[in-house]
């Protein structure tokens, strides 16, 4: 049989950094190939080269090779004037963004927006454009696809704007698709159907893949074949079989062994007093609808539940379950519309802001972004000696302790002085722990903290948070859609769906013997489980294949 010729040949690919980067190429000497109907995993943590390798391609960024090749069914990528790129964009090649929201245009309706591609490689619009993007969206399976065509972004869910982007990427039935870091954001079972419905288009229609991650648990799941970046190199390369099963180099290993395990904490709880209770908390608002008309949503409906000193208790669910509204409610960040919070004792639901201020130091939060939660005009000394401050520590004990929570989350002296943009993003969320950290308080709330860290960082920050909580006795609140941290890191899990406690039980019990059909589905959605864990896919329940 004559074998086919590669959609996409990457020789020798350089990329150079601008003058003052930290290191002189963002791509040195890559070579990729991508043959038809096969998906090709580029796995690497921030900064590796993988997203600018992938956008050179497209020719998208500022950034432009000075070196090597790239041909995309034999042309020369590189040598194709403009005019040429955009008739090859869309139509021979295209690109699915890590973000949607951005991605997408949120003042024109998501039907509209592949419609105009279309119309931009020579279909004429009317109703033959409409029924085929229409057909698009039900093949991506979004629900009431004619309905759907007529919402804007922001009207939809994360997972169905993704899906917009696959049919539009889709749509021309290019050769080649890139998708870049596309199911990163998403909750376990979104990101399933993604990779489930990624995986299954691309089969029928014999597209090529180069797939961008940083996970390997998707790595898993969907790759024919793997190429590991570090530093702007490709530093190993082979079939996912070899290189999952077999990593020939130690970087590989490293970020292989990063990967939480669906393995349990076995770690009993502390044995120490409650220090926070939550009694039928409740949250309820009213929403309009994108066609008229309103509703009323339980965002948080009847959750109790009880923190001990030293326990990490965890709340997983998918995007819209409650979790992140429950965490905000407790934080008094929002009202709860009824329920009682307990803490030390009294209840701090209906306190108003004056009597409210002396329980804030007791319980502090972390965000899921630290680029956005810490000030980007404030030195990092200023943002965390700013809280002490306001609660009438003495500066010079506030700089004291600075320095000695700088020590404890990893971080040198010298960062003192610098802005959050001259950190990483690993270690803006070590500032963020540490301002946290400096109120000294009994409880930590983590909402989604280590969701868009690497996982190399992401394993760091989660040691971090049990080094710190096994020298503090603090207690933590970890909120997660990523059932895998949740069992590395806590002692109890609720599991909650619309709103609802669905399931409540210790991390060991509940993974081992899920009792809600929900909780098991969730724990057969995480990628690459049975890689991760074989004892548990081989005696555990499975989640049905069927999209619903």
């Amino acid at each position: 049989m004559k074998q086919q010729r590669p959609v996409l040949e990457i020789k020798n690919l350089t990329v150079p950094l601008p003058l003052g980067g930290d290191r002189k190429f963002a791509v040195k000497d890559v070579s990729i190939e991508v043959a038809p109907g096969e998906v090709v995993c580029v796995v690497g943590e921030s900064g590796s080269g993988k997203s600018i390798t992938a956008s050179s391609v497209m020719r998208l960024g500022e950034l432009k090779p000075t070196q090597g090749s790239i041909l995309v069914e034999g042309e020369d990528i590189l040598a194709a004037p403009s005019r040429r790129m955009r008739e090859l964009r869309g139509s021979r090649m295209a690109m699915i963004f890590q973000e949607p929201m951005t991605a997408l245009n949120p003042v024109y309706r998501v039907g509209d927006q592949v419609a105009e591609l279309l119309r931009v490689h020579g279909w004429s619009g009317g109703e033959r454009t409409r029924r085929h993007v229409e057909r698009m969206f039900e093949d991506v399976r979004l629900p009431d696809p004619g309905r759907t065509m007529r919402a804007f972004p922001h009207q939809l869910s994360g997972g169905q704007r993704q899906r917009v982007m696959i049919a539009m990427a889709l749509s021309l039935k290019p050769a080649l698709l890139i998708a870049d870091e596309p199911t990163t954001a998403l909750d376990v079972t979104t990101q399933a159907q993604i990779l489930r419905l990624l995986k299954d288009l691309q089969q029928a229609q014999g597209t090529g893949v180069m797939f961008i991650t940083h996970d390997f648990g998707v790595v898993a799941e969907i790759a024919d074949k793997v190429v590991v970046m570090q530093g702007g190199q490709v530093v190993e390369a082979g079939p996912a079989v070899e290189v999952l099963h077999s990593p020939r180099t130690e970087y590989t290993r490293q970020l292989i062994k990063a990967i939480p395990r669906l393995v349990p904490r076995t770690s009993g709880a502390s044995a120490g007093p409650v220090v926070l209770e939550v009694r039928d908390l409740q949250k309820t608002y009213s929403v309009k609808e994108f066609m008229g008309g309103a509703r009323t949503v339980r965002a948080v409906d009847g959750v109790s539940f009880s923190l001990m000193r030293g326990q990490t208790v965890g709340i997983v669910g998918e995007s819209g379950s409650g979790k992140s509204t429950t965490a905000r409610c407790i934080a008094r960040l929002i009202d709860p519309t009824d329920g009682q919070i307990v803490l030390d004792g009294t209840d701090i639901s209906r306190l108003g802001e004056r009597p409210l201020r002396r329980y804030r130091s007791r319980l502090q939060m972390i965000f899921q972004d630290p680029y956005r939660s810490l000030n980007p005009r404030r030195k990092v000394r200023d943002s965390i000696i700013e809280g002490p401050l306001n609660f009438g520590i003495p500066m010079d004990v506030c700089l004291s302790r600075c320095r000695t929570l700088l020590k404890t989350v990893g971080l040198d002296e010298s960062a003192l002085s610098r802005y959050p943009h001259q950190f990483s993003g690993g270690q803006r969320q070590r500032i963020a722990i540490a301002r946290a950290l400096a109120m000294e308080p009994q409880i930590l709330i983590a909402d989604e903290a280590v969701s868009a860290l690497d996982v190399s960082i992401q394993a760091q920050v989660l040691d971090l948070l049990e080094t710190i909580q096994t020298q503090t006795g603090i207690s933590i609140l970890f909120i997660t859609h990523d059932l895998r941290v949740a069992s590395r890191l806590c002692d109890h899990v609720l599991v909650m769906r619309n709103g609802k406690v669905v399931e409540a039980e210790s991390t060991a019990k509940l993974f081992r013997n899920p009792a809600h059909p929900y909780t098991a589905d969730l724990i057969s959605a995480v990628p690459g489980g049975s890689w991760l864990n074989p004892e548990a896919a081989r005696g555990g329940s499975h989640q049905d294949d069927q999209e619903t």
